[in-house]
């Protein structure tokens, strides 16, 4: 089982509520499939539409202040792996198949690896390029990362290689 990480970064606007709220709906097959144990929303400043929303779904709403926000919420997850999204984030159909067959048979030392996008913008594209070649540095919206590997430090260290795995993202 895994802890899903939701970054909201406008938690005012209404748009972010929603998208949030689309995040959470999409993630409730998971959940029905046995591989998403909780979820925690993590975002710089809290709201009232961010708490209504944590209390309505029973996530746990974390506020990170100037603390990195996914190492604020890692340390909220209740679970080994971590898949770290944004609000708006949608995953495909196959994303629970593909991210349950990693999980279990990831090796020890593995400890990163990375849903695709469907709309990659051109910087996104080659900075995925240079990531494959020397390695991330820390890990971003889309990725599932182990939970110790986020609370060592800001940075993921050595740096890794992700697996990309037979996942797809979309955007809301």
């Amino acid at each position: 089982m895994i802890s899903a990480l939701i970054l909201v970064a406008q938690p005012d606007e209404p748009e972010a509520v929603e998208q949030l709220a689309d995040t959470l709906t999409a993630l409730v097959d998971g959940v029905a499939a046995g591989l998403v144990a909780d979820a925690v929303i993590v975002s710089a400043k809290g709201s009232e539409a961010l708490e209504t929303i944590a209390d309505g779904s029973g996530a746990a709403l974390v506020v990170s202040g100037a603390e990195s926000p996914l190492r604020a919420a890692a340390r909220a997850a209740r679970r080994d792996w971590l898949l770290c999204l944004e609000a708006g984030d949608l995953p495909r159909e196959g994303w629970i198949r593909s991210i349950d067959r990693f999980v279990g048979t990831a090796r020890p030392d593995v400890s990163l690896a990375r849903m695709q996008r469907s709309r990659a913008k051109p910087n996104d594209r080659l900075r995925s390029l240079v990531e494959g070649l020397i390695g991330v540095a820390r890990p971003r919206p889309g990725d599932l990362v182990r939970r110790a590997a986020l609370l060592a430090g800001s940075n993921l260290v050595p740096r890794r290689r992700p697996k990309i795995l037979a996942a797809w993202l979309d955007r809301a």
